[in-house]
């Protein structure tokens, strides 16, 4: 793996085998979350995030418009 690793682009032994153990994950050969998984579980949150934002502007703009709903009263 040393020598593989040392070839430009590769990095470091480390890498090359974290690469694989990934694709025996993708080719069912080891247990363990497969790289489709992972990039739907990573667009999945990005959603989640997004809606929550979504919420939480549509939460303010009600409040602020049922402050604009109510009469106003002068003393």
């Amino acid at each position: 793996m040393k020598a593989v690793a040392a070839k430009p682009g590769i990095g470091t032994a480390e890498t090359l085998r974290k690469w694989v153990r990934q694709d025996q994950v993708d080719s069912d050969n080891r247990p363990g979350v497969t790289s489709e998984e992972s990039a739907e579980l990573k667009r999945l949150k990005k959603e989640d995030a997004e809606l929550r934002r979504a919420n939480d502007i549509l939460k303010a703009a009600s409040f602020f418009a049922a402050g604009l709903s109510r009469p106003h009263t002068h003393s």
